[in-house]
């Protein structure tokens, strides 16, 4: 095996960009940045240990091999107690789906079930009833003045389409949508002491509501997908309880991967549909560059920015040495914009032959990409059918994040 060196001071070059990334300027606009990144190579040293990939085609071929693994519970322990991988959200997620390595990964995925063709078409009746509510209502607001579709539409609907699937009280959508927001910190690229404790009180807080309502739902089974998932889990588990917590965490992690993800496409497609009256007027005039145009904006700003992988033996990547168990994180905002896999990457082109990371890939590929797809565009067909041009009003502020992205405000006028 041929094994590379890399200097020290790699490391501390990277530092600058990474510092960048986190500050709020950094984060409203990190393609610049992205683009020094990938000027640098497409393996290069992390700051913090570990290396970042921002080569597309590295990208890719990482999240499709076998060779390369989720950071599951067994990894996350051997890191030592005092690290954020020890966490305590950070251990709740290590038993999620999305943390899990074959073969329990075969496993719980089979249990899970897929979108058929009947559940999307049911689905997709209730998208349309939901989105053509919230847009009445959003355009009673847009009257008088300025409103946040953001808020008012593109936060809304995934919760109303998830928890109307899952059979969840309506009354109970907005502390899930906070609950949601505030976890998402224990996935993040590095976060703070602060965000881990926001993490770890909102993970607590859901496995509470959902380990209760998994209980209740076995005393009173109903037609719904956890009522199945118990049914299901029961022919596999002969324990009981451990058929429950399995289906918890089955639940829990629907719920995370339909939410937050989900809100930021719609909120990020919103705001490439305002930024620009021409694009506006494309799409109203050609709707059926709509599906085009969500696979645009998934490649240009997708909602999750950073995938991180382990190596599960020792290998050469890029030049780079990489050690089993090392981390990379694999910067997919990055790799959306390398030339060496799309023409003029930094234009937004909904004509543009689909090609992005933004669901992962190989056997981790997102469970839900079909619903996020259907929701992202039934409403932006619905926005070009029923409104007239919106205009952007101000550039939304971003939450302080670097690997998942979220918009906390789009606020938008009639043009």
């Amino acid at each position: 095996m041929v094994f590379a060196t890399t200097p020290s001071y790699d490391r501390r070059a990277s530092a600058s960009l990474f510092s960048r990334l986190r500050t709020a300027a950094g984060q409203a606009n990190p393609f610049p940045i992205y683009a020094e990144l990938l000027a640098r190579g497409e393996v290069v040293p992390a700051p913090w240990g570990g290396s970042v990939v921002t080569g597309f085609a590295a990208c890719d071929g990482i999240l499709r091999s076998r060779q390369w693994l989720e950071p599951d519970k067994e990894w996350r322990e051997r890191q030592g107690p005092g690290t954020r991988w020890n966490a305590p959200s950070s251990r709740e997620m290590s038993n999620t789906l999305a943390a899990l390595n074959p073969p329990d990964h075969t496993k719980v995925r089979r249990a899970a079930g897929t979108f058929d063709r009947g559940t999307m078409e049911r689905i997709g009746r209730q998208v349309n009833r939901t989105a053509d509510r919230l847009l009445d209502a959003f355009t009673e607001r847009i009257r008088t003045g300025e409103a946040d579709i953001s808020q008012l539409v593109c936060e809304e609907l995934p919760v109303a389409t998830i928890g109307d699937w899952l059979g969840l009280p309506q009354a109970d959508w907005p502390r899930l949508r906070q609950l949601t927001h505030d976890q998402v910190f224990t996935q993040e690229l590095l976060p703070s002491a602060s965000q881990l404790a926001l993490s770890d009180a909102a993970t607590a807080e859901l496995r509470t509501y959902f380990t209760d309502l998994v209980r209740d739902r076995r005393s009173h089974p109903g037609d719904d997908p956890i009522t199945r998932w118990i049914q299901t889990w029961d022919a596999i588990e002969p324990d009981r309880d451990k058929a429950d917590e399995a289906v918890y965490f089955l639940v829990l992690f629907v719920l995370l991967a339909a939410l937050e993800t989900t809100a930021t496409l719609l909120s990020t497609m919103t705001l490439r549909l305002v930024e620009s009256p021409e694009r506006w007027g494309l799409i109203a005039d050609n709707p059926d560059l709509v599906p085009g145009f969500v696979e645009e904006t998934l490649r240009y700003d997708p909602p999750t920015h950073v995938i991180s992988r382990v190596a599960s033996q020792d290998c050469v990547l890029g030049g780079i040495e990489i050690r089993r168990d090392d981390m990379v994180h694999l910067m997919v905002g990055a790799a959306h914009r390398d030339p060496a896999r799309h023409e003029d990457p930094d234009r937004f082109d909904p004509g543009r032959t689909p090609g992005h990371l933004a669901f992962s890939g190989g056997i981790h590929y997102c469970l839900g990409a079909p619903l996020a797809r259907l929701e992202a565009q039934t409403l932006l067909r619905q926005l070009i059918r029923r409104l007239p041009r919106l205009t952007l009003v101000r550039p939304p502020s971003m939450a302080p994040r670097v690997a998942f992205r979220r918009l906390l405000n789009l606020d938008v006028a009639l043009a």
